[in-house]
């Protein structure tokens, strides 16, 4: 299974065992255990790169090869302690086990490795005790969690990060059941990558980098930025990494991301502390004098609590404040912009995410945001959706500041109606985050969604930043025409507001509409649809897209099917996002995000099997894996084996193209299967309720054994309707007989063509593997893309039909519509009769109606 499935088995077991245990400290445990087996595994890899053999690992003691060890790698784990010997004590093993491992982990830590692996554990081991009440039970507990990772592989070669990608899968995760506390320890991943694109843009051209993250939770921020800067630097050793966390549990979870990452420690330093009350150590405490370093940094990254509390009492000449003011004592947020802000380089850039209160609200900051303009620092303000960030709905921003700026202005950009509905909340998708760095990069105006604003606007507005002074996003609302409304005919005014069409379809604007003098006019043509469909100007639109993109399905094939083994992965998404935007820029109207945001789904999908390709070899592409899935056995939930699934060839495309005929027939019975029941409830209907009432017919269904028994006594009645009941129980039998025919041939059929399918991806030559691949990757690409023009001329025959649909019925119609129906109504009460007083009632309603 990819590294996708993988992560969704982990979680979804992981959910299960958890039972009544909180989310937020149940991770604790599971992430424990994992970086627990990374270190294992790392170390008996490592030592059998240094050709120690399984017997020498076994007896692993003397001092010189364990100092040895720990040189290497900063610590070091005996046999009996390591994660494998665990897994092969099988009954033997017992929490004990567990307290003496991370016991003996503590003393053998290298001196030199101490900040990175000290107490690390402590979170695991103090938790241990809320795992069962009994030792047995916390005995059950572990065993069943170090059996549910024993499938991560830990070895992340090239871009196939198995480990990381389901590691900071199962935090998101975590955080999504987590409610409040979710804050504590994550940014969603789409922040982050936001985040870490606008950093990396500015940090491109730099050969080593520092970034520093003063409120890290799990490290997941810090990790995106390095991976995005990474494609700059070319090497993940050139960036070093700083890291504080106020809570423990937190802190360690920082510190098992980062080193699992392949991060080296020494590139790594991280401290548990509160990031307001004491600044980073400058200096070692043992040796003040030499050990005195500064941490002035590249890129600050964070994502600080939102207005808490804290305390600015004797903090005037803190180097951090005293430029700028204290925060007030109820909200931290510019006292932690205000710490970044410090730690930067004067050519370096930060980020930071804080609520949109910081914008507006005056006070002490309102002079330090005063401050912060008039010193320049100010660079770019992106408001971001609402109920974005797991356990909070407000609406954030992210704001970009640096030291050192050439221009003056502020960019302010508007993102809050760009997400998707992802269950409880909202989040950002692929085409949004892209849209906003390509906005950041370029400065540049869009309507209605971004703009450059300039000092002295700043200034007029008393330095209030809030986006809505800046730029209107709000939808603009329906205006009804009080002429077109009486009279009829469509306003021009509202036609021009289809500019953008017109523009590109001018002609088809000249024969829509009938020519006039006055303000409004009339549709020239009533199959709007198949008019607009059919039109010169749209077959050009058409052909100009297909032109653009004619040998798009080439390019395609040589760059992930000729180049497979060698892309750069990395790189992939970005080279043929670059590639469609050039060749939508002769195509107006199509929306070039839209475009990503189909690439991006696609490219989701094709990485996972070009990282499996690079890093397994060609021949993953012929191999099969078992179908694990989730059955009830014995009340209780088990994963056990369901037929076969391709490792990267699916098996549907490969019934599809290879087993056409073996797949049609299957199908047809199962077509044939599904219209039974159909074919059952037409009888039932056919039947009486004293007939519905007997034992071949029980609760809606027949039963066979009873049909057969009724058939039996109905052969030996002659009368009339026993004749007819017996037709349609014996309609009912040779119904079941089919049905349990092809239940049967079904059953048998598709584990036969599981069976052959999997023998034919084992034995796909070369040439059919590219093309079952070309299937699932380029075509899938291509047909969705190919739909974008049609997109745009169904949008704009909806604006018309809704244009035309607005006006079409006037007020005055409406008015001789009420009057016909109530002169016919007053004819209907002539002929109505009654009593003197229903008869007198009438009259008065008549006059009523008539308006006499």
């Amino acid at each position: 299974m990819n590294k996708q499935q993988l992560a969704n088995r982990i979680w979804e077991s992981a959910n299960r065992m958890r039972s009544k245990i909180e989310a937020n400290e149940y991770k604790d445990y599971i992430l424990g255990f994992i970086f627990y087996k990374y270190l294992s595994d790392t170390e008996v890899e490592w030592l059998k790169e240094n050709d120690f053999t399984d017997e020498d690992i076994r007896t692993l003691a003397d001092f010189e090869t364990v100092k040895y060890v720990q040189d290497n790698l900063g610590y070091f784990i005996s046999y009996e302690n390591l994660y494998s010997t665990w897994i092969n004590m099988g009954n033997d093993f017992s929490v004990s086990n567990v307290t003496d491992a991370l016991s003996a982990f503590s003393r053998l830590i290298s001196p030199t490795h101490k900040p990175v692996f000290e107490n690390i554990f402590r979170t695991l081991e103090t938790g241990l005790s809320k795992l069962g009440d009994t030792s047995g039970a916390r005995t059950k507990a572990i065993r069943g969690l170090l059996q549910l990772i024993r499938d991560i592989p830990m070895d992340g070669r090239q871009d196939y990060d198995v480990l990381g990608f389901i590691y900071e899968y199962l935090i998101e995760k975590f955080a999504s059941n987590a409610g409040k506390k979710a804050g504590e320890f994550y940014t969603p991943h789409e922040v982050s990558f936001l985040m870490s694109e606008i950093v990396a843009h500015h940090l491109r051209d730099r050969n080593e980098i520092k970034i520093y993250d003063p409120t890290s939770g799990s490290g997941s921020l810090l990790i995106n930025i390095g991976r995005s800067v990474a494609k700059y630097v070319g090497s993940d050793n050139n960036i070093k990494y700083y890291a504080q966390e106020l809570k423990e549990n937190t802190y360690n979870l920082t510190r098992m991301n980062l080193i699992m990452r392949g991060i080296k420690p020494d590139n790594i330093v991280t401290r548990n502390g509160d990031t307001l009350e004491e600044d980073w150590p400058f200096f070692d405490d043992n040796d003040p004098v030499n050990t005195y370093d500064p941490v002035y940094v590249d890129a600050v990254v964070s994502n600080p609590p939102y207005s808490q509390v804290w305390d600015p009492a004797n903090k005037e000449h803190d180097p951090r404040y005293s430029r700028f003011g204290l925060a007030p004592r109820g909200k931290a947020d510019y006292a932690f912009l205000l710490h970044d802000l410090f730690h930067m380089k004067p050519d370096g850039v930060m980020t930071i995410v804080l609520p949109h209160g910081v914008l507006f609200r005056g006070g002490e900051e309102g002079e330090i945001r005063k401050k912060l303009i008039e010193n320049n620092h100010i660079d770019t303000i992106i408001g971001l959706p609402a109920n974005i960030f797991y356990g909070t709905g407000i609406p954030t921003i992210v704001m970009v500041l640096k030291q050192k700026r050439d221009n003056t202005d502020i960019l302010i950009i508007d993102a809050s109606k760009g997400f998707v509905k992802d269950g409880k909340n909202n989040k950002l998708r692929a085409c949004d985050i892209k849209k906003i760095v390509d906005v950041v990069k370029a400065r540049k105006k869009i309507e209605r969604y971004s703009r450059v604003i300039t000092k002295d606007e700043i200034r007029r507005n008393d330095y209030n930043l809030n986006i809505s002074r800046y730029v209107d996003s709000s939808e603009k609302a329906e205006n009804w025409d009080i002429y077109a409304t009486m009279l009829g005919g469509i306003p021009k005014r509202e036609i021009n507001e289809l500019e953008e069409y017109w523009s590109a379809f001018p002609q088809l604007k000249k024969e829509l509409f009938v020519e006039t003098d006055s303000p409004y006019t009339e549709l020239a043509i009533k199959d709007i649809k198949n008019y607009v469909e059919n039109h010169t100007d749209i077959q050009q639109f058409r052909e100009t897209f297909q032109k653009q993109f004619s040998n798009f399905k080439l390019y395609l094939k040589d760059i992930l099917l000729d180049q497979m083994e060698n892309m750069i992965i990395s790189q992939g998404e970005s080279n043929l996002s670059d590639d469609i935007f050039q060749r939508l820029k002769m195509i107006p109207l199509v929306d070039k995000y839209e475009a990503y945001q189909l690439l991006h789904e696609d490219w989701e999908k094709i990485a996972v099997d070009l990282e499996i390709v690079q890093t397994e070899g060609f021949e993953a592409t012929r191999k099969v894996d078992p179908n694990m899935v989730i059955k009830k056995k014995n009340g209780k939930d088990e994963e056990v084996q369901d037929g076969w699934a391709g490792h990267v060839i699916p098996f549907e495309s490969v019934q599809e193209t290879l087993l056409i005929e073996e797949t049609k027939e299957l199908k047809l019975k199962e077509k044939r299967l599904s219209e039974l029941p159909a074919l059952y409830e037409e009888i039932a209907e056919s039947l009486s309720e004293e007939e519905k009432e007997e034992d071949y017919f029980n609760d809606g269904s027949f039963v066979a054994k009873e049909v057969n028994k009724k058939l039996k006594e109905l052969k030996k009645d002659t009368l009339e309707e026993s004749i007819f009941l017996a037709e349609k129980l014996s309609k009912v039998e040779m119904l079941m007989q089919e049905e349990k025919k092809l239940k049967s041939e079904i059953k048998k059929e598709t584990v036969a063509l599981q069976n052959k399918t999997k023998e034919t991806i084992e034995s796909l030559s070369d040439s059919q593997v590219k093309m079952l691949l070309e299937k699932k990757w380029i075509d899938s690409l291509i047909d969705n893309l190919n739909k974008l023009p049609e997109n745009v001329i169904n949008t704009l025959v909806g604006d018309i039909k809704a244009l035309q649909k607005k006006y079409e019925i006037t007020f005055f119609d409406v008015e001789r519509e009420i009057r016909e129906t109530e002169q016919k109504l007053a004819l209907m009460i002539d002929e109505l009769v009654g009593d003197e007083f229903d008869m007198k009632g009438l009259g008065e309603f008549k006059k009523l109606l008539t308006g006499e």
